[in-house]
């Protein structure tokens, strides 16, 4: 009987790296989950060893890939490519939670709960302001291929909105530069710690990864941005 573990191997081959994508033919980016990157807190699943969800070694602070379950550790280097803010809607907790959907504004979302029929009173809209990053090695200085969106709300928007004027007064494309993102620790008005985020400046990116940024915005964003 042939055993399944013999036909397989935990490196890529080389008959398969000269493989061209054979059968993805009608995959598209539409059909691909875009990860998230997750700020870890004292009740996040993953940091519970009892937990389904844990990722071993993982710590509060810690920044993990939502999708690849990568752990990036407190702090990353990080582009900047695109920022977009939506509305979210959630069915309240105590009333079967759920996602409901995403809106432009408040009174959209709103408008769409009354024509649905349903009690605005049951659900919550939450301000999310969203920002694409493309992930850059801080060994190597490559720029990732595949990007990760960041989602802020509550006592992450300051955050996002001292970032967003950080970059304006910069200057020049969003995506021109390079940002350290880092966990720190902070506390609410009744004194309960939790972490949130510090973003500060590194530099302008060379012009071999600025082309390689743009490149990506372009490919992304461009055509809906002139639409």
């Amino acid at each position: 009987m042939t055993n399944d573990i013999s036909i397989v191997a935990t490196e890529l081959p080389a008959h398969v790296k000269q493989g061209s994508g054979l059968g993805n033919e009608n995959v598209t980016s539409d059909h691909l989950q875009t990860p998230r990157i997750k700020q870890l807190q004292q009740l996040s699943n993953e940091v519970d060893e009892n937990h389904s969800e844990y990722i071993e070694g993982s710590k509060v602070g810690d920044f993990i890939n939502t999708v690849t379950h990568e752990n990036y550790g407190k702090e990353l280097y990080v582009v900047n490519v695109h920022f977009r803010e939506e509305f979210v809607v959630w069915v309240k907790r105590e009333k079967g939670g759920g996602l409901v959907g995403s809106y432009p504004t408040e009174s959209d979302a709103i408008t769409a709960l009354k024509d649905a029929g349903k009690v605005v009173d049951d659900h919550e809209i939450t301000q999310t302001q969203t920002h694409t990053l493309l992930r850059v090695d801080e060994k190597t200085g490559e720029i990732a291929d595949i990007p990760f969106l960041f989602d802020c709300s509550s006592s992450k928007l300051r955050v996002s909105r001292e970032w967003n004027t950080q970059i304006m007064k910069l200057g020049g494309d969003r995506f021109a530069s390079l940002w350290k993102l880092a966990s720190v620790q902070t506390a609410n008005r009744a004194g309960q710690k939790f972490m949130n985020i510090s973003v500060k400046n590194v530099g302008w990116l060379k012009e071999e990864a600025y082309n390689s940024a743009k490149a990506f915005f372009q490919r992304s964003f461009a055509s809906k941005t002139s639409s």
